[in-house]
């Protein structure tokens, strides 16, 4: 279990949904959501899919090219 796993097997709070919701928004990397809210990103992944949330960056820069 990755570190910072406080939360492992405990169901999720709506607290927990609504803070996963604006840092999803916010485009903040799964890894960084999954220590903010004690969870794996395994889990964090699985929780936002199942919501329909897109983790994915919105405002990435092109693969190998400069700014």
């Amino acid at each position: 279990m990755a570190r910072g796993a406080s939360n492992h097997s405990r169901p999720w709070t709506e607290e927990q949904v609504q803070q996963l919701r604006q840092l999803a928004e916010e485009n903040t990397p799964t890894r960084v959501i999954a220590l903010r809210l004690g969870r794996t990103p395994q889990a964090v992944q699985s929780k936002a899919s199942s919501l329909k949330l897109s983790l994915k960056p919105t405002s990435q820069r092109s693969y190998g090219r400069s700014p």
